[in-house]
């Protein structure tokens, strides 16, 4: 045992990758775990009183800084306090590592927040910078493929140290997520409180002339621009036979919410990740009326939980995964918002309770079907 451990968190029912020590404790020094025990602790430390203790969460794709940033329509915040304010909703939800997902297009009239990718990395920057987060951010680049200007976008915040994934989408009306243009109406009639059909027609028809005139060319330099960083890319909404075989092609780390039981299966069985939203799981269906995350973890085949649009699912959903799927353990359940993420866009020192890896920390409350994040810990420094 080390003499003098910074931090000493005991009685706690400690969650490792492949097992639980249902009344034990952990050590830090000079910010990661050092030791682990099991039984009375060497010394006098937190007590758990047999609360979790679990690795904190590490999240790949997470847009809900633009709640903050627009937090009505046409409303923009300033764009470093809204960072600082979706900070701590991250870490109060348990994640220490978030990836923000930045729209990397641009199109006028249909988003609030088209071509704001650079003000709000530019942001986050600033306020990292400044020592005023709690937990450590990335950049994870959505680029939607048609888009005639993305290229350009792309290529303008690729070279950020901060990227660390790069998705490749297509929402094209008949396409992937939207195979229903029906679904994209609803979808942009909530996005905007109500455009009349005539406008969609409109819309529509111009997104089916950029997809004709510059997917393919765009997605071929897209994945050029990761390969030649070493970014990992990930899919987002595999649906056909055709879009899974592309995706195992340009080797993709990770396929973010397939629309379809058969295409997960196809991308797990190659080995890439199959991410699903953890929103979809709590709520039992798909927003978009595509497969229910509970289906493919039933299936064996969900590696990622991601919170997508609500933060506080990602550690509620992981709890309630071996419910879901009892062939699912805890730790198990645990490793799909953990050290599985972790390992997809190789940050390798974090996502796990062992010795050597960085002391980011969760002490979790679970009464009956209620969880409550009550203490996190990033690098053993106690941030929420």
């Amino acid at each position: 045992m080390i003499d003098a451990p910074e931090l000493l968190l005991t009685n706690a029912r400690v969650v490792l990758a492949d097992c639980v020590i249902e009344h034990g404790w952990v050590a830090v020094a000079a910010g990661v775990i050092v030791e682990i025990g099991e039984g009375t602790a060497p010394g006098r430390g937190e007590d758990f009183a047999g609360d979790l203790l679990l690795p904190g969460l590490i999240e790949l794709h997470t847009d809900h800084i633009e709640a903050h940033y627009v937090p009505r329509p046409k409303v923009y915040w300033d764009p470093v306090a809204a960072v600082v304010s979706y900070d701590g909703q991250i870490a109060t939800s348990g994640i220490t590592t978030v990836l923000d997902s930045l729209r990397v297009w641009r199109e006028e009239g249909a988003e609030d927040v088209d071509g704001q990718a650079a003000t709000l990395a530019d942001a986050i920057a600033t306020a990292r910078d400044a020592e005023c987060l709690r937990v450590d951010h990335w950049l994870h680049l959505r680029c939607e493929v048609p888009m005639p200007g993305v290229i350009a976008d792309a290529e303008g915040l690729i070279d950020r140290p901060d990227v660390r994934l790069l998705s490749l989408m297509d929402h094209t009306p008949g396409q992937r997520q939207f195979r229903d243009p029906e679904k994209l109406r609803a979808y942009y009639r909530g996005k905007t409180g109500g455009m009349a059909d005539a406008d969609l027609d409109i819309l529509f028809a111009k997104r089916l002339k950029y997809q004709e005139d510059h997917a393919a060319t765009n997605y071929r330099r897209l994945v050029e621009l990761a390969n030649t960083r070493f970014i990992p890319l990930a899919s987002h909404d595999d649906t056909t036979p055709e879009h899974v075989n592309e995706a195992i092609r340009d080797k993709v780390a990770i396929a973010e919410f397939p629309t379809t039981v058969e295409a997960a299966e196809a991308l797990h069985a190659a080995g890439v990740r199959v991410l699903m939203g953890a929103p979809n799981l709590v709520r039992g269906k798909s927003h978009a009326g595509n497969v229910a995350t509970a289906e493919l973890a039933q299936a064996g085949v969900l590696d990622v939980l991601s919170s997508d649009y609500l933060p506080s699912s990602l550690l509620l959903a992981a709890l309630r995964l071996p419910k879901v799927a009892p062939a699912i353990d805890l730790p198990a359940a645990i490793r799909t918002v953990t050290k599985t993420p972790a390992e997809a866009i190789g940050l390798n020192d974090r996502g796990e309770i062992t010795p050597g890896k960085l002391a980011d920390l969760i002490r979790v409350h679970v009464m009956d079907d209620i969880a409550a994040v009550r203490s996190v810990w990033r690098g053993g420094r106690r941030v929420a």
